[in-house]
């Protein structure tokens, strides 16, 4: 049974913005969604880095060019970025664990933005995402890469999980409204007190968001050449 959905797709497609518009459909039609977005850093019109950003406002390093690690801490590079493993671990580990914790009726989504080599640095991230989608009621609504070079270990895993549906996003465009279906459409009692909501065909719906939302090739909420 699909209950979890992932998007793939080169660099700068717009994945965290359709990661984003689903999610501000999700909550506004009364479903429980947490989780992170990764999104660029610039300065002085230079990428410098990549934050972490909570769906509850929460910022802080993901990764910066040219950085150090710490005294006695293992350098975690990906190309000219470094790592920042315990300030993304500061803000990402305890949604998880949240979400997968989660209790009372209804269903609630977990945003995880993206499933990348930066990430998985960290063990108990991968552990972490593993326990979420294994969570009774938790909905995963996430990012992967695009293979490219070396495989990595959990994203080939999610692709070959049989409750998880991968979307390609190609030209710049894709359904938020197919995204929070696809997201929402295993779940029942979804709404704030325990009516089932339907999305799949849902006018209401339909007419709360532009049915097709159009991405310019380079998006900068998207994490291009992070991975």
């Amino acid at each position: 049974m699909v209950r979890h959905v992932f998007l793939t797709g080169p660099p700068g497609v717009g994945k965290t913005t359709l990661i984003q518009k689903a999610s501000e459909v999700l909550k506004s039609s009364g479903v429980l969604v947490d989780g992170f977005y990764t999104e660029e850093v610039r300065q002085g019109g230079r990428r410098i880095g990549f934050d972490v950003v909570t769906l509850s406002g929460l910022r802080g390093p993901l990764s910066r060019v040219g950085s150090e690690p710490p005294p006695g801490r293992r350098e975690c590079r990906v190309g000219q970025y470094v790592v920042d493993l315990p300030a993304f671990e500061r803000l990402a580990l305890p949604v998880l664990r949240n979400a997968g914790a989660g209790s009372g009726p209804g269903c609630r989504v977990c945003v995880i933005d993206e499933v990348g080599k930066m990430e998985l640095f960290s063990q108990p991230f991968t552990h972490a995402v593993r326990q979420t989608l294994s969570a009774p009621g938790t909905v995963v609504l996430g990012t992967i890469p695009v293979p490219k070079g070396k495989p990595l270990a959990l994203v080939e895993e999610i692709r070959g999980r049989a409750d998880v549906r991968v979307f390609s996003v190609v030209s710049g465009k894709m359904s938020c409204v197919l995204m929070a279906d696809a997201c929402a459409w295993k779940c029942s009692d979804l709404g704030p007190n325990g009516a089932t909501t339907h999305f799949m065909g849902s006018e209401k719906l339909e007419h709360r968001v532009v049915l097709e939302t159009h991405l310019p090739d380079t998006d900068g909420l998207d994490t291009p050449c992070k991975t």
